[in-house]
């Protein structure tokens, strides 16, 4: 499966690790989260390497839509209520701060970076719009309320944020990965503190780790796989469909997202917990006949995101007693601002730097939010269910995945092809069929 990103660009190709080696500072995972951690260090003169079991951005980077904003759904009126204005402002600060990181970096760079303003709309809930504006108000943040908005549909208003962005993100992966410290189709299959062992037996030695591979691959600290669960979401990039001045979203989590790539449209959607039943394709194919008919699919795609207990990823150290042991994860299908807030904070910390987002991000907060019991229900209930094909991550159930011809699991997110390889972890070894 391509997406417009990944048929449009050639990234550049590093050596596989063909010896055992010493550095400061182990990537683990090279997708954008991990590049970008890649990058910082590299800024700021730190001795790292970046390995990664497939080739850079191989796995969901490829597959966004790559909008690059601070506006993340209903976020700020649930931040406000679960954590606080103080909190939720610094939410809204940090990821306004890789805003303008990208900004300065693509400067110099040719990935189709442009900056557009960002729209929530709702279809039949104004009420959450109103609340939402609300809590933005209360951080001191001022949006817009807007009536009329040009999408083909109606709606009940939408919220405004300014100055947001959109890009090409394989494009910027290529200009900022060249010269980085990395090393391609070098997986890792044993990790400890202060050390990794590859599938070739070479052993990596480093002062501090970081797990940048989307969901965590170590079971042992920080129990991510109660703390998280993936979601699917579909994209179609049409021809001859509608040009917009802006990037659009639903508040309603199974709604509908819109941007322009150039000439084409591209209509998100479909979404469902991975290993369930839900839009898919279909929806957004139906939705197109209807408000789109002379339009025509290019490219369609699927993407994967690891959706955490309290809507905040998971940024610092991987386990409450793990020092210079760090994940970078759970971004709530906002990865690019999320990413680039994650590759600054854990700058900092590995520099025993203070900054001012490490509380909030912090992985041990509490766990005593009502996702966490669904999970545990859904681990529960999967576990108990009848299935030859077993996961081989903690044993979960697989169902069959008739849409895209895939072995799915629903209680971690893990998904192999028909064959058994390997797609999407935390598993990490091939279904064995």
């Amino acid at each position: 499966m391509n997406s417009i990103w990944t048929k449009t660009v050639k990234l550049p190709e590093f050596p596989k690790l063909e010896s055992d080696i010493k550095t400061d500072v182990l990537i683990i995972g090279g997708g954008i989260a991990g590049i970008l951690c890649a990058y910082e260090l590299d800024q700021a003169g730190i001795d790292y390497v970046l390995v990664e079991a497939d080739t850079i951005c191989s796995g969901v980077t490829g597959y966004t839509t790559a909008k690059i904003s601070s506006q993340h759904g209903l976020i700020y009126d649930k931040l406000v209520k679960e954590f606080g204005t103080d909190k939720a402002g610094l939410y809204l600060k940090a990821n306004e701060m890789a805003l303008e990181q990208y900004k300065a970096i693509c400067k110099n760079i040719d990935c189709d970076y442009e900056e557009k303003d960002s729209y929530l709309y709702t279809i039949n809930h104004r009420e959450k719009l109103e609340r939402e504006l609300k809590a933005l108000e209360s951080i001191g943040y001022q949006a817009e309320l807007v009536e009329n908005i040009e999408l083909p549909f109606e709606t009940q208003g939408a919220i405004k944020f300014t100055g947001q962005a959109q890009f090409h993100p394989l494009r910027f992966v290529a200009a900022i990965a060249k010269n980085l410290h990395i090393y391609e189709h070098t997986k890792v299959t044993e990790l400890g503190i202060q050390y990794a062992m590859t599938q070739k037996g070479r052993l990596i030695t480093a002062d501090n780790i970081v797990v940048a591979t989307h969901f965590p691959i170590n079971n042992k600290h920080g129990a991510y796989f109660l703390k998280m669960y993936q979601s699917r979401s579909y994209v179609l990039a049409l021809e001859h469909a509608q040009q917009l001045n802006g990037m659009y979203r639903d508040e309603c989590d199974t709604g509908l997202s819109f941007r322009n790539q150039k000439d084409l449209l591209l209509l998100g959607g479909g979404s469902h917990r991975t290993g369930k039943k839900g839009g898919n394709w279909q929806e957004l194919e139906s939705f197109t006949r209807k408000y789109y008919p002379d339009a025509r699919i290019k490219v369609q795609w699927a993407t994967q995101d690891c959706m955490t207990l309290d809507h905040v990823p998971y940024i610092g150290t991987y386990g409450k007693n793990t020092h210079g042991f760090y994940v970078s994860t759970g971004f709530n299908k906002w990865g690019m601002t999320n990413s680039m807030v994650a590759a600054v904070l854990l700058r900092d910390q590995i520099r025993m730097k203070k900054n001012e987002y490490a509380e909030l991000f912090n992985p041990h907060r509490t766990m005593m939010r009502p996702q966490l019991c669904l999970n545990a229900m859904e681990a529960t209930k999967n576990l108990l269910t009848f299935s030859s094909k077993r996961c081989p991550h903690l044993g979960c159930a697989l169902k069959w995945n008739a849409i895209e011809h895939t072995w799915d699991c629903e209680c971690h997110g893990s998904r192999f092809e028909e064959d058994g390889k390997l797609i999407n972890g935390p598993a990490t070894d091939d279904l064995k069929m």
